[in-house]
């Protein structure tokens, strides 16, 4: 009995989703809920659960397609996945049995796109994994093997001096937001630098990474100068009663920005669970597009990857995004003596039109004295 595959409501004002990958080849077998195909929207990206087990039997729209919510994608054949019921894949009347070493079942979803961006013959190359399977380290290896061979003295030279790399949706999705917001508002920064002593002390036994402690002092300032916490509107400013942070978050192909809801409300052990559980969510495609959506002020925590300034760009609708630097010792003035510190540059990106300079250094100042008080057990 087929069952239909149908794009989704990826979110209230999403009307469309594009297919980036099926991640079940056509004829092959998918259980309940297992990821059958990877949609990215303008929001975000995301796998697709299957709605049923069964045979991928028929697929309908294809990898780069762009289709409303709605439309009629595939159809799963659930009658044929029936223990003791003769399987039937694509109109043809096959016996079960269990996949075997070559087939396209034995190989991971993962495997097989990794050997098509490499262009890789699966069927040669030997599995290490169990029972033979392989993995992405055997493709891996017979790429650098194929490359080794190609290198050799005597060998022509086969080499190309450029690659194209075609736009993913997200890529195209992120460039577009980027030019727009530079067109949209009037952008200036301002740096602060904050002595992280107090926060490095607290976290010594805790596990805790510096992020939590910037989200608590920016959600909590948020409530004391409300009007970083706004957007521009057609008739004036429009001020956010609700503070939901949107944290910055890196992936291979691109950024996702999910939001962390009421974010004055919580303490830091929570802050940093919601954090942690977002970005491994981010970059598992396993977020919901409720997650990226409503942010009234974003952080981006470029300092991860050892950056000390940066100038971000405002995360639009919002006024006012900003970057933390690494966190790193260095020798500081103290009561006229010179002093070793762990210190972190902080930027503020903001909209002129909504706020003056003085605002902003008001509000990264404030930010500056929260991140240095000493106590910070209230808000554990």
């Amino acid at each position: 009995m087929p069952t239909d595959i149908l794009m989704p409501q990826l979110g209230e004002s999403i009307a469309e989703g594009t297919i980036v990958k099926w991640l079940i080849l056509p004829g092959g077998r998918v259980e309940r809920d297992q990821p059958l195909m990877e949609v990215e929207t303008d929001k975000v990206s995301l796998e697709i659960p299957s709605p049923a087990s069964g045979f991928l039997v028929e697929v309908l729209a294809q990898e780069g397609d762009t289709v409303p919510v709605g439309t009629l994608l595939g159809r799963l054949d659930v009658e044929a996945a029936r223990p003791g019921i003769i399987n039937r894949v694509g109109g043809v009347v096959v016996l079960p049995m269990t996949p075997q070493e070559g087939s396209p079942d034995h190989y991971s979803p993962a495997v097989r796109q990794l050997a098509k961006e490499h262009g890789v013959d699966l069927s040669q190359v030997s599995g290490s994994g169990a029972d033979g399977r392989v993995t992405k380290r055997d493709v891996l290896d017979a790429v650098a093997k194929r490359r080794e061979q190609d290198n050799r003295p005597g060998q022509p030279d086969t080499s190309v001096a450029e690659e194209l790399i075609p736009f993913s949706q997200m890529r195209k999705t992120i460039a577009e937001r980027m030019v727009s917001s530079r067109r949209t508002s009037a952008h200036v920064a301002t740096f602060f630098e904050a002595d992280f002593s107090g926060i490095s002390k607290f976290r010594e036994g805790r596990g805790l990474t510096y992020l939590p402690f910037v989200i608590a002092a920016v959600a909590r300032i948020l409530k004391e100068v409300p009007i970083l916490n706004a957007s521009w509107g057609e008739q004036g400013i429009i001020l956010k009663k609700d503070v939901h942070v949107s944290v910055a978050v890196a992936l291979d192909e691109g950024l996702l920005v999910p939001v962390i809801r009421h974010a004055d409300r919580k303490g830091l052990l929570q802050l940093a669970k919601e954090v942690s559980d977002l970005a491994e969510r981010a970059r598992n495609k396993r977020l919901n597009p409720e997650e990226v959506q409503g942010g009234t002020f974003t952080i981006t925590n470029h300092g991860g990857f050892g950056s000390l300034f940066s100038t971000p760009i405002i995360n639009q609708p919002q006024i006012a995004i900003l970057g933390v630097g690494a966190v790193q010792k260095r020798p500081v003035v103290l009561n006229d003596a010179i002093g070793i510190r762990p210190m972190c540059y902080l930027s503020l990106s903001f909209d002129h039109r909504v706020i003056d300079g003085a605002t902003a250094d008001q509000f990264m100042s404030k930010v500056k004295g929260r991140l240095e008080e000493d106590d910070w057990e209230k808000l554990l």
